[in-house]
């Protein structure tokens, strides 16, 4: 099998969910006592959350370049970042190191394209909600998707950064992402991207009004293929 470096951190909750999920399709792949060959390296997520300036995101490139050297040096051949919203400094990281990475919306976006689907509405944290770096994969792929809304932009946000990556989920955030899915699908969307690793916590993937793209499952899925078939 082939080493896979993990940058971590961001949240701890998002980490552990990658390394599991990981894990399982392995295991269930390789049978027996099998587990991937991986390396990991948990950042602090107290400097990289909620970013909001060019500085702030500057600062971050460079905390992930860090990352991704040290992973690459320690003996990682493919890169993954375990958090949608740090895709956005992708390819300064990409450009820093040697090995491939996985772009979590390509990953997405070709699943997505593979079933059809063709209008969608993304939910997750500000950035990626409202940022051109995400969906432009997405729309890469042939997807059409619904501009964000900011009260809901504000709303999931909020439930992410104050609740769900210090691992709280509570009955109110699962009737605020219910009720929003609900609505996107009634605005058109044949289906939701989940775009933040936390948001499984409170949404029903496998059974919603709407089918569900959960960006955590699909790279992770990716990651263990490339573990298993080095591509």
């Amino acid at each position: 099998m082939h080493k896979l470096g993990l940058i971590g951190g961001m949240s701890w909750v998002s980490t552990r969910s990658y390394y599991e999920q990981i894990n399982r399709i392995v295991q269930k792949t390789k049978g027996g006592h099998a587990s991937a060959p991986m390396i990991i390296e948990n950042l602090d997520f107290t400097a990289l959350s909620r970013l909001e300036t060019d500085k702030d995101w500057e600062g971050a490139a460079a905390i992930l370049i860090a990352s991704a050297k040290r992973l690459e040096q320690a003996g990682a051949e493919v890169l993954v970042i375990a958090a949608n919203s740090m895709h956005r400094v992708y390819r300064e990281i990409e450009a820093e190191v040697g090995i491939p990475m996985l772009h979590v919306a390509e990953c997405v976006g070709e699943a997505m394209a593979a079933d059809g689907v063709t209008k969608a509405a993304i939910i997750g944290p500000k950035n990626v909600m409202t940022g051109g770096f995400y969906r432009r994969r997405l729309v890469s792929h042939g997807i059409d998707l619904l501009p964000p809304e900011m009260v809901n932009v504000e709303a999931v946000d909020r439930i992410i950064y104050d609740e769900l990556v210090m691992g709280r989920a509570t009955r109110n955030a699962e009737r605020v992402l219910k009720t929003m899915i609900t609505e996107k699908g009634q605005e058109g969307a044949q289906a939701i991207v989940l775009a933040s690793t936390e948001l499984e916590m409170v949404v029903d993937v496998d059974a919603n009004v709407l089918p569900i793209y959960d960006s955590t499952r699909i790279h992770a899925r990716r990651a263990a293929e490339w573990i298993l078939h080095g591509k």
